[in-house]
């Protein structure tokens, strides 16, 4: 009896074994089936996507277009960083500029993606590829692109190219953080100082702004925006470090809907329903994202996105003034006129620096003398803010020894 109770007991055992297994695979053909079943949906840009995020893949070291591990994400997870660029128009020489600036003091591995009207591609690729000796430096060459039912209206909306930036996170599907910046933007300290507030993301935050003003008296969204916008006095998108994985997964809460949208559905209808109402294009639609979403958003200083509003009407950035400029913003074109010559003078300066050390140790004193001469201006008045983290920069990156850096 007791054999027999123990076969028995041996046989449910094994029963109970089978439907087990039987059920957790059943359980894993469902799970494939529901992620197959989403694709379509995260798809919604239609083919649009699917052609813009191949790229044409060009440049010093990068793959070809569509091949896998081309931002090599596999080798290096922690140790690349991702910059990305918009350039049309008259702009080749300032992104050029904008990029040596980049690399003259990074220290880490540079990924740079270039969105540039199709007649720049072959001047990018001209002046980039000499470049090549910098073995920590890669690029890749897109064309400007929107999607093909409302490419119309994104194209007029403030410049060209500029809501480029906005459909980042949907083309470079692969990658995780990136640092968009303007092509007017010229880099005082490494790269890797602001990449390295993504740490400083609390667990809700997707994205990182300087504000667009300090001084409220002379704002311009709290004078004149017909449209909600983030904080006291906006947000500035000249610089914008995103962390484009949360960006993706991120339902954003909104005054068009009841319904929490995601970013790609999120766009469109918010063009339609401001249209009318927004001045600054897609900065203003980030504004108006961040307004409903405001703990999405960490606001760094001033000093990272430093702008001649901070010092035309006398200077209103007090952390340049206590630790210099860390991101220089030559916006509305003060790089090529005279209206702001301290402006021009660090451009300049940095345009005709070569990569060579020697070269990048001298920059100091000719730049320096440069400035003094544009005293007579409010910005120039203020020009130590210049070069205080400049000369910081170039110390720790060129004249500390090695083994103390």
């Amino acid at each position: 009896m007791r054999r027999y109770l123990r076969v028995v007991g041996l046989c449910l055992a094994c029963g109970f074994c089978s439907l087990l297994y039987a059920f957790s695979q059943l359980a894993v053909s469902l799970e494939e089936g529901a992620a197959g079943g989403r694709r379509p949906q995260a798809a919604a840009m239609g083919s649009w996507l699917a052609d813009v995020g191949r790229g044409p893949g060009r440049g010093a070291g990068s793959a070809g277009p569509g091949r896998p591990g081309r931002y090599s994400l596999k080798t290096q997870p922690t140790e690349k960083m991702h910059l990305a660029v918009v350039a049309c128009g008259e702009r080749l020489e300032e992104t050029v500029t904008m990029l040596k600036s980049a690399l003259i003091f990074s220290i880490k591995p540079l990924q740079v993606h270039i969105f540039a009207e199709d007649q720049l591609h072959d001047s990018f690729k001209d002046r980039l590829d000499s470049w090549s000796f910098l073995q920590r430096f890669n690029y890749t060459l897109y064309p400007i692109t929107f999607p093909s039912d409302s490419a119309v209206e994104w194209k007029k909306l403030f410049k060209p190219c500029a809501s480029q930036r906005l459909f980042l996170p949907l083309i470079l599907k692969e990658v995780d953080s990136l640092l968009y910046v303007d092509t007017d933007i010229l880099f005082l300290r490494p790269v890797d100082d602001i990449w390295s507030l993504l740490k400083k993301f609390n667990s809700t935050q997707i994205a990182a702004m300087a504000p667009e003003h300090e001084e409220p008296r002379i704002g311009w969204y709290n004078r004149f925006a017909r449209h909600p916008y983030y904080g006291k006095t906006g947000v500035n998108s000249g610089v914008m470090l995103m962390n484009m994985t949360r960006m993706r997964r991120k339902y954003f809460k909104n005054d068009m809907t009841t319904a929490r949208l995601q970013w790609g559905d999120i766009l469109m209808p918010l063009l339609k329903k401001y249209k009318l109402n927004i001045t600054w294009g897609d900065q203003d639609l980030l504004n108006i994202m961040f307004f409903h979403n405001p703990e999405s958003l960490y606001v760094f200083p001033c000093q990272w996105n430093y702008r001649p509003d901070h010092c035309i009407y006398g200077s209103n950035c007090r952390e340049a003034e206590e630790e210099g400029v860390f991101i220089l913003h030559g916006n509305r074109g003060v790089y090529h006129d005279d209206k702001q010559p301290a402006f021009r003078a660090m451009y300049e300066a940095l345009r005709n620096c070569s990569f060579e050390d020697d070269a990048v140790r001298s920059l100091l004193k000719p730049l320096e003398l440069e400035l003094q001469k544009t005293v007579h201006t409010y910005c120039g008045k203020t020009y130590k803010v210049f070069i205080k983290q400049l000369m910081k920069s170039i110390r720790n990156r060129y004249d500390t020894p090695p083994k103390e850096r």
